[in-house]
């Protein structure tokens, strides 16, 4: 049952640093410090489940698992100091509250301190800590012996020192949050921080009773599984308050997505009849709905320039009245505008190929009254449905329609 809780909570917190990693080419150094703190704890959470563990049991240094656990959680550690210190950005004021002076204080020390507390840590393990034998589980093994509990000191001094800050820094945000998911996200990760704190003192407290007064394999066994639950809900805490304030983000970049899928077929046929259009040559859907090039809303943006781009040099291959034919083409249509706007842009495209480009543009398509990116392309999706929709033969039939009463029109 444990191991089931092991493999759920870092499964859990691996898919928040994947969630977060654009961060990591995109964002500033606030947002690349927390996903280093999110994948320090995957790492370290994943070393815990016994298939990783197993894995590395293989390499001949025994109970290197547990030095790398260590590695992992001190690296975590510290950029989840690093992400407080720059929470509270930069600072104008003439005189920097105390809190925030700390923060950043100790946010700087960190790595210096990281540095020395990694060294120890890898002297303390191939020196006092008896290694005799491979542990089944290092903490239960090797209770009792001091040399572990010197060794554990050293490491849970930067899980108190970060548990103190972060739990402080979030439940006062929590109490100044101004929307409820917020609140409630802040408010979870800084109970997920004080449980920290209680577990980074009750750890190392075990150990150094067990070396005073000797306790029995099967009580040191039930207070570490308490604890591994205990940490357990800590992380849990920590992924559900972190992920609750992004729903809205994601929801956002879901429906960003979805509109670059529907807009897809117009974008391509145009930006493909026209080279040089896109900023580089376009590529099959799943390929450009799944790289990460640039970030979901620019792509978005580019996209609606390339479209408008694109449709100001179809004018000069279109017939000067195409567009009013097509309005009267599609005038009993359930969406007659942006039917009509597909209609030309197939047929315009099927003249790209047939005639060359007129000295004068023909008629330009009717003006809408757009605010913002997120508006042109709720209305491209529609013109792309219906452009996807629009049948070769009705292109050509809306063409010959168009240039027919032109002819006429010169004569």
């Amino acid at each position: 049952m444990f191991d089931y809780f092991k493999y759920l909570t870092a499964v859990v917190m691996a898919a928040i640093a994947i969630w977060r990693f654009p961060a990591v080419r995109y964002g500033d150094s606030h947002r690349r410090a927390l996903w280093g703190g999110y994948a320090g704890f995957a790492v370290a959470l994943w070393l815990y489940t016994p298939a990783v563990m197993g894995a590395v049991d293989r390499i001949p240094v025994v109970d290197l698992d547990a030095l790398l656990r260590h590695f992992a959680s001190t690296a975590a550690t510290i950029a989840a100091l690093t992400y407080v210190a720059t929470s509270y950005g930069k600072s104008t004021e003439a005189v920097v509250p105390r809190h925030v002076a700390v923060s950043r204080w100790i946010a700087r020390v960190s790595y210096k301190a990281g540095a020395v507390g990694v060294t120890l840590l890898t002297v303390l393990f191939f020196t006092v800590v008896d290694r005799k034998a491979q542990s089944q589980d290092f903490l239960i093994d090797h209770a009792g012996q001091w040399g572990v509990a010197v060794y554990m000191t050293v490491f849970y001094a930067f899980p108190l020192v970060t548990a103190t800050v972060c739990g402080y820094q979030w439940t006062r945000a929590a109490r100044q949050a101004e929307s409820t998911s917020m609140r409630i996200g802040l408010g979870l990760m800084g109970i997920a921080m004080w449980m920290g704190l209680v577990h980074s003192l009750s750890r190392p407290g075990l150990l150094w009773v067990a070396v005073a007064f000797p306790l029995s394999p099967s009580t040191v066994r039930f207070v570490v599984d308490a604890e591994s639950i205990w940490m357990d809900l800590l992380f849990l805490l920590v992924a559900v308050g972190a992920s609750i304030p992004t729903t809205r983000a994601a929801a956002a970049r879901w429906k960003t997505w979805r509109t670059l899928n529907r807009i897809y077929p117009l974008w391509f046929d145009l930006v493909e009849a026209f080279p040089g259009t896109s900023l580089y040559p376009p590529g099959r859907r799943l390929t450009e709905l799944m790289h990460m090039r640039v970030p979901i809303d620019v792509r978005l943006d580019r996209w609606t320039q390339d479209i408008a781009d694109a449709c100001e040099k179809l004018r000069y291959y279109a017939p000067r009245d195409l567009i009013f034919a097509a309005e009267d083409a599609t005038a009993s249509h359930s969406d007659p505008e942006p039917t009509a706007e597909a209609y030309w842009i197939k047929a315009a495209l099927k003249a790209v190929d047939t005639t060359p480009a007129n000295v004068d543009a023909s008629a330009p398509l009717r003006e809408k009254p757009f605010v913002d990116t997120d508006s042109e392309a709720a209305w491209l999706a529609r013109v792309s449905t219906a452009y996807s929709n629009t049948t070769e033969d009705q292109a050509q039939e809306l063409l010959v329609c168009s240039a027919r009463v032109e002819f006429k029109a010169d004569r």
